[in-house]
Order: C-alpha cells, then structure tokens, then sequence
C-alpha cells in the first residue's frame, strides 16, 4: 500500500504543474500586467511611471514563463511563473494585494468553511442513505413511487430558492436563526450556522437520494442477496449489512468530489449567509482580480481534490476486500 500511495504522490507533481500552468496562463490570458495594474491603481488616466512602478514592486515587471534576455537557467528563474507560481508546491502562498499574508487568511477562514462543511456533509450523507434506503425497501409501492416524485421536484428547485425562501420562512418569519452573519466564536457560532446548513442539506437531497438509490437497486437482486434472503435473513438486515457495504464503492466515488469543498468552503453560501469562509474570500479574490489569492486557493483545490483520490482508493480496498492495489 505504502508504495502505492507514494506513486499515486508522484504521479500528482506533474498534475499539479500542469494545474499551475494552466490557471498562470489563463489569469494573465485574460488581464495582462498592464491591465492589472490600471484598475487597482482606480485610476482612468495612470501614468507610465506609476504603472511600471506598480509591476516592480509586485515583481510583475519580468516576462511570464521565459526570459530571452537573461543567460542560462535565469531565462526560466528570471520569471513570473518562478518567481510567484512554483512557490506554492512548499505551501508559500505569498501575500494578497492588500498586503495580507495568504496562509494566515486561509488558516483564519477554513474553521467558518468547515463549521458548515463538515457537518452539512455527514448529517446529509446520513439523510441521503438513509432516505434512499427507505425507498428501495418499498420499492414498487406508492411511497416509492412518491418519493422519487418528491426527489425529482427538489432537484427541480434552483439552489437560490432554497436559499432565500430559508432566510424568509426560517430567519425573517419564524425568526428561529439570524438570516445572515457570522459572529460569538465557541458554541454560540451555531445559531449562524444552521440555516445555511439547512439550505446545503435540502437543495443536494433530490439529486444524491435519487443517485444513491440507483446504486442500491443494482445490488438488490444480485446473487448474494438472494442467498443472504434465502438463509432467512429479514431485508431490513439485508439492506444495512449487504447492500449497503457493496453499494458503498460507488458512494465513495462520489464522496470524493466533495472533499475540496469541505476545506474551501462553499462559494453560493457563504456568500449570500455572509459566512467570512474560504468561499467568500475566493469570490472577493476575483472580483478584485488578485491574482495571488486565486491562484493560491485553486493550488489548494487541487491538492486537495488529490489527497481525495488517495483516500478514496485506500478506502475501497477496506470496504471491499475484492479491491487490491497494485
């Protein structure tokens, strides 16, 4: 196993370039040095001097990816790229435009991303297994019938919805939660929290209850579990012990994707529920254009995303021994 997860660590250095280079290129794509300098400086008529005076101090004064005018290995050193982008494979993420240090902001922010990351993820997989368990057990009948119905209706429902009828009928009506903000660190941080937990939990219900349903109804009527029943086995048992571990391959599969959102939070809540978590701070970043922060959380991401590959790997190999690494 050791040796292959430090292959699959390996194989990621070359992705992770590939990932650096591609956003590098398409950031200054779309905004050149020039350009970035023009609108933070908030000026309609900037003057050539305080432009190159801009870029020097931020060291965007060197050519991107290679220099024609150095000698020797300075023509790749001597870069943008070298100078603000490989950096980040030892996590040094630099400072953002308005001087900040980028890994003290991320390290402040990731505790709101995953107080409502975290727990929206497990109480939802929960209520999605659970939910989805529950129809294939009356599968055939009315209630499954109806609640496929209620889950295609859910994933019908734009996530905005969900959003601003929970801040209207929960915090503005009911008045049960603040409908938006983010404040009293420790325990009292909850009463913020669960509204925009609500809201992740019910806009995602639809889609992964119908997903996850699909992959049950594969197992049900396969030969083991026609075995597991003829030895008198109730299908409650059947369910929760067979189906459910075999089916468990393909939720891993899925679970993975959502790995990179529990660190680096989620863009539509937290902006709208003024959580100050990594995805709002991403949002700020390119709105105001920072290069540095962009580049930085996307770095992150895929990092992250990954480790979420590994994990997934490994775990399948614990919940189904059939699997083996090689």
């Amino acid at each position: 196993m050791m040796a292959y997860v430090l292959r699959r660590l390996l194989y990621a250095i070359p992705i992770l370039i590939g990932v650096n280079l591609l956003t590098f290129w398409l950031f200054f794509f779309v905004n050149s040095p020039d350009d970035m300098a023009r609108m933070h400086l908030g000026m309609k008529r900037v003057t050539p001097a305080a432009i190159a005076q801009w870029k020097e101090a931020r060291g965007f004064d060197k050519p991107l990816l290679l220099n024609r005018e150095a000698a020797g290995v300075e023509k790749l050193t001597d870069t943008i790229f070298f100078r603000h982008s490989l950096r980040l494979f030892v996590f040094d993420f630099g400072r953002a435009e308005d001087n900040r240090d980028i890994r003290r902001e991320i390290g402040e922010r990731m505790g709101p991303s995953l107080a409502i990351a975290l727990p929206s993820f497990l109480v939802g997989l929960l209520t999605y297994v659970s939910f989805a368990l529950l129809l294939v057990f009356f599968r055939a009948s009315y209630v499954d019938v109806w609640g496929v119905v209620l889950c295609v209706v859910l994933m019908s429902i734009s996530t905005m919805f969900y959003v601003i009828g929970g801040q209207y009928l929960i915090g503005k009506l009911w008045s049960l939660v603040p409908i938006s903000g983010y404040g009293d660190d420790g325990p009292g941080a909850i009463r913020f929290l669960l509204l925009p937990m609500a809201v992740g939990i019910a806009a995602a219900v639809g889609l992964r209850t119908r997903l996850y349903r699909t992959f049950f109804l594969e197992e049900i009527n396969k030969d083991y579990v026609r075995t597991a029943r003829a030895k008198g086995l109730n299908e409650w048992r059947v369910l929760f012990v067979h189906v459910l571990r075999n089916a468990l391959i393909p939720i891993l599969t899925g679970v993975v994707v959502v790995i990179p959102a529990l660190f680096l939070g989620s863009l539509i809540l937290e902006s709208f529920f003024g959580i100050p978590g990594l995805g709002s701070y991403t949002i700020d970043a390119i709105h105001a254009q920072d290069f540095f922060v962009v580049r930085a959380m996307v770095f992150l991401g895929s990092v992250l995303y990954i480790v979420g590959l590994i994990l997934t790997d490994i775990s399948y190999m614990l919940v189904d021994p059939r699997v083996r690494l090689y």
